[in-house]
């Protein structure tokens, strides 16, 4: 009898954490959900092919004949921040 009752207890905090999560973005529709961490923050240049689906000399070359692509350097190494790279690839100002 104790265990139901435990049970019960364990399924109604686990529905109130929930509720309560997606309470906290209900006027605020682009907030963040429990899983939306899918993609890193920053993306290693030699990783970036992966994320785009390209070859690593499409990526190279890319990155050659555009150098004004949104990055970091960090201690020497170049990272690519995920939502403002997509943004900069996918807009026209590249192609032209």
């Amino acid at each position: 009898m104790e265990i139901d009752f435990f049970w019960i207890g364990l399924g109604i905090a686990a529905f109130g954490y929930f509720i309560g999560n997606g309470l906290k973005n209900f006027k605020n529709p682009e907030g963040k959900f429990l899983f939306d961490d899918e993609y890193p923050t920053l993306i290693k240049e030699k990783d970036l092919h992966t994320y785009l689906n390209l070859s690593k000399a499409e990526v190279a070359d890319l990155l050659n004949k555009h150098p004004n692509a949104p990055k970091v350097e960090l201690d020497g190494t170049t990272y690519y921040p995920y939502k403002p790279f997509m943004k900069w690839v996918t807009s026209t100002e590249i192609y032209q």
